[in-house]
C-alpha cells in the first residue's frame, strides 16, 4: 500500500542550516599540560639533555594537547613558527611524583 500524495508535502524548501557555533576548546581532565619552551629555553634543555633533536619524539603543531598551554593559541595566532621547538609534558608519576617528557614540535603535512 502506498502512502497518499495528500500526505507529504509536494515541495521541500530548501531551508538553511542554522550555522554551528565554534566551541571554545576545553581541555579534558586527563590530558596533562603541554608548555611551549621558548627558543633559549629550548636550547638549555637540549644541552642538558646532551640529544639532538632528531633522537626526540615528535609533536604535531596541530595536536590538540597543545592548547593546554594558553601561549600556544598567542604563538599561533602570531604566525610564529613553531617547528623545532621543544614542548615539555609534564604527567603524575605514583613513583616520581611528575613525570616531565620532552617532544620536538614539527609542522603539519597539511600545512595547518
Amino acid at each position: 500500500m502506498s502512502p497518499s500524495s495528500a500526505a507529504r508535502p509536494r515541495h521541500r524548501g530548501t531551508a538553511a542550516k542554522p550555522a554551528v557555533a565554534k566551541r571554545p576548546f576545553v581541555a579534558h581532565h586527563l590530558a596533562p599540560p603541554h608548555e611551549i619552551l621558548s627558543e633559549e629555553e629550548t636550547r638549555r634543555v637540549l644541552e642538558t639533555l646532551g640529544t639532538p633533536t632528531e633522537r626526540l619524539p615528535k609533536i604535531l603543531a596541530t595536536d590538540p594537547g597543545l592548547m593546554t598551554d594558553p601561549r600556544f593559541a598567542a604563538l599561533r595566532d602570531a604566525h610564529e613558527n613553531l617547528a623545532g621547538r621543544l614542548v615539555r609534558v609534564r604527567r603524575p608519576s605514583a613513583t616520581a611524583g611528575e613525570a616531565v617528557a620532552y617532544r620536538v614540535v614539527i609542522a603539519s603535512p597539511l600545512g595547518d
